[in-house]
């Protein structure tokens, strides 16, 4: 009998306890809400610990939010940063180009990887592959573009802070950038040194590199693709207020670290800073000259340097033509010298001849 009341209470029981819900297919949808809320709350946690800004720094961004930011008086210390884009319209190739980069034009050197060619391991046991290439990189051959005489133009203004360079065919120098002024990155034709004896090398450029983007206010990067490290990351040393500029064929240096910094952003909701010109860096120079009324004096700059180097090289030549017509007159007379002993040495033996010839009558 007992059993019946409990049996009876446990119904009451049931049917007094609501059924649980089902869940809807919103909850996944709620999961990842909380999962960006989460991730925003990381990301600003992250900004105020590591002093990111978020806020933007450009009036827009683009060339113009650029140019109106150096125009403003608080661009005092710019970095630019440049690979081998911007020396392609002096004739020397880049590196990555389908059909015209240095990549796809190596099969004549049997190499086992095209970046083998400037790896010191292989260099050491098959130097050969990387002399022939340097014969036709050598400096002396071009003359630095709009892009070298920008840079420059931003050293005349007392702007530039340094150009670190991945190039080593010294056209930085060439346009008039002294040592002081130049990280090269990567080596260059305008010294060389003992690969032994590497140790008795000057200190290394870290200590100017941690110095300098700190301080920097306006990074321009042009001319690379930015995928070489440890010079691609530079990216990310400027502090987070820095405006960052490329002037590129295509966007590049898109990489990041959870999202918190490092990489460029050039299209998300969140980009405050970076801007992607895409052109050649000769023509990304020339407008963004135009927009700071430069343009006129970097045209002039680039022809009266060119003039110069066209100048110097037809001197060089003549001279090289004076000094062999000279000794080929030089031999001439030497030659010339020469019958002349040999037309009077014949004298003399003929005059002892006749000579013996009286002696005997």
């Amino acid at each position: 009998m007992s059993d019946v009341p409990e049996a009876s209470n446990r119904e009451e029981v049931e049917e007094n306890t609501p059924e649980p819900e089902e869940q809807s297919d919103d909850s996944s949808d709620d999961g990842e809400a909380s999962g960006d809320t989460e991730m925003d709350f990381l990301r600003n946690l992250f900004s105020k610990t590591l002093g990111i800004s978020g806020e933007k720094v450009l009036d827009e961004l683009t060339l113009e939010g650029v140019a109106s930011y150096i125009q403003s008086g608080k661009c005092k210390n710019i970095i630019c940063m440049v690979g081998a884009g911007i020396s392609t319209s002096a004739g020397i190739p880049d590196f990555r180009s389908p059909d015209t980069g240095l990549y796809a034009n190596l099969q004549k050197y049997n190499l086992p990887y095209p970046e083998a060619i400037f790896q010191i391991d292989y260099f050491k046991k098959h130097p050969e592959p990387f002399f022939a290439l340097a014969r036709e990189l050598y400096p002396g051959q071009f003359k630095p573009t709009v892009c070298h005489y920008f840079i420059k133009l931003l050293k005349d203004k007392g702007l530039l802070k340094r150009c670190y360079s991945q190039n080593i065919d010294t056209l930085e120098r060439v346009a008039g950038l002294e040592g002081e002024d130049l990280i090269e990155a990567h080596g260059t034709f305008y010294t060389s040194h003992c690969a032994q004896y590497w140790f008795l090398l000057p200190s290394s450029p870290v200590s100017i590199l941690l110095q300098d983007f700190p301080r920097c206010d306006l990074l321009i990067i042009m001319g690379t693709s930015l995928q070489v490290q440890p010079f691609a990351a530079l990216v990310g040393r400027v502090s987070n207020s820095c405006p960052r500029l490329l002037i590129n064929l295509e966007k590049a240096g898109g990489v990041r670290i959870i999202s918190i910094g490092g990489g460029m952003d050039f299209d998300s909701a969140k980009a405050y800073r970076d801007v992607a010109h895409i052109s050649t860096c000769d023509d990304g120079c020339l407008a963004l000259a135009e927009l700071l009324g430069w343009k006129a004096e970097l045209e002039e700059m680039v022809k009266r340097e060119h003039e110069k180097i066209n100048s110097k090289a037809e001197e060089e030549q003549t001279n090289q033509s004076s000094g062999a017509a000279g000794k080929a007159e030089s031999g001439k007379a030497e030659s010339g010298k020469a019958e002349s002993g040999m037309a009077e040495s014949g004298m003399a033996e003929s005059g002892k001849a006749e000579s013996g010839k009286a002696e005997v009558e």
